[in-house]
């Protein structure tokens, strides 16, 4: 039997598309990226009900961080014998839980314990969404349905930050916390109506996952992906600066063009499906060149609040069409550990963000928000040079 024929019996390929499964599963993407996202929007509320400092509270978001990382290294192997349905319920399980101890948290410790639940529940998500889709959908739809699934993180990113502050300040951020919980829920009952049993294959430990990330091909695939998530969140963690500073736009010009950003990156989703089904390695290199380019221009161009709306938004569209195809690059190159491969790619990830965040900060210390775009642009342009050269990848089969 060949690799491919094992990857293929490993991972257990419909013949017909489960899309009930897959929409559970972006509801269970949306729940908890809204939940990851809350804290964001809610931090001085927070701070205060619970007499700690914004700094101190801050800390809800990189305890979830941390946590994520950690579980994407270790959660295939320390479930490679449990059903895959149960374990992707148990997450949904986690976020409800983690919304409720936050709801109803009467300190900061008790807090962090339900950001650690959410943290165990995004690495593990992550780690095995583009598994479980591989269990789902025929190969040839293993691109559009991973968009399907990216949806949900775009569709959060659109609501749950400026939705989260008003409605903070209408109903308190507890009972944000607490609809939040009721959003878990019904990603959880819908999981529970839709998804299949999903055999466990029983191989993954953790030396598996030091043993894919030797593979000829995933070392180079990691630095290329880091590469381009470190660009874009180094830009992201410093947009609002730029946009005051630099462009200067008022705090509800900010909040227009972040919208317009949002509602991009949601229509990205969807047509970096299309675009990897025809041309997945091209589409892992034009993306990231678009990025540096509209990078590049913000930082170098004398640009209006609406020309530079249109390049953050342009940005924003070609980010969208990124997770879709670095996902679908890993079901097609490490499609018998894809689990594994989703692990590494998380890891990668969440060292991004905080690499980006780090490397921003240095940055704009020493020339301000333009030079973060200047210097994160140029990454991103060397990223998607980099793959175009370097990064080979396996054709997707045809369409029945």
């Amino acid at each position: 039997m060949s690799k491919s024929d094992t990857a293929r019996e490993n991972t257990s390929a419909p013949v017909t598309a489960a899309w009930g499964a897959v929409i559970s599963l972006t509801l269970g993407v949306f729940g908890l990226v809204t939940a990851e996202f809350l804290p964001a929007s809610l931090l001085t509320p927070m701070a205060a009900d619970l007499s700690v400092s914004e700094a101190l509270a801050g800390q809800a978001v990189s305890i979830t961080a941390v946590l994520a990382m950690v579980t994407g290294l270790f959660i295939a192997s320390v479930t490679r014998r449990i059903d895959r349905r149960h374990v992707l319920i148990g997450f949904s399980v986690l976020l409800v839980v983690s919304n409720l101890l936050v709801a109803y948290a009467p300190n900061l410790v008790v807090l962090l314990v339900g950001r650690v639940f959410l943290g165990i529940g995004i690495g593990g998500f992550w780690a095995m969404s583009a598994a479980t889709v591989m269990r789902l959908v025929p190969e040839a739809l293993v691109p559009r349905a991973l968009s399907l699934l990216f949806s949900g993180v775009s569709a959060a990113t659109v609501f749950a930050a400026p939705l989260g502050s008003y409605l903070g300040d209408l109903i308190g951020w507890r009972n944000v916390f607490l609809l939040a919980t009721l959003l878990g829920i019904l990603a959880l009952v819908v999981q529970l109506a839709t998804l299949p049993r999903m055999a466990p294959n029983g191989h993954t430990r953790l030396r598996t996952m030091f043993e894919v990330m030797m593979r000829p091909r995933m070392g180079f695939g990691m630095l290329a992906s880091l590469l381009v998530f470190t660009g874009h969140f180094a830009l992201f963690t410093y947009v609002r600066p730029f946009l005051e500073n630099v462009t200067g736009v008022a705090v509800s010009g900010i909040s227009a063009i972040l919208l317009g950003f949002g509602v991009a990156n949601f229509i990205g989703t969807f047509l970096g499906g299309a675009l990897v089904e025809r041309n997945m390695r091209l589409t892992l290199a034009v993306m990231p060149l678009v990025m540096g380019v509209a990078g590049l221009s913000l930082a170098m161009l004398t640009g209006t609040p609406v020309s530079d709306a249109i390049l953050v938004a342009l940005w924003g569209m070609a980010f969208g069409a990124v997770p879709v195809a670095w996902s679908t690059w890993i079901t097609r190159t490490v499609p018998d550990e894809a689990e594994s491969g989703g692990g590494l790619m998380v890891v990668a990830i969440q060292f991004a963000i905080a690499l980006g965040a780090a490397a921003g900060g240095a940055v704009f210390s020493i020339s301000g928000a333009s030079g973060v775009f200047a210097i994160s642009g140029l990454v991103l342009v060397f990223a998607g040079l980099l793959v175009s050269v370097g990064l080979r990848t396996e054709p997707l089969p045809a369409k029945a």
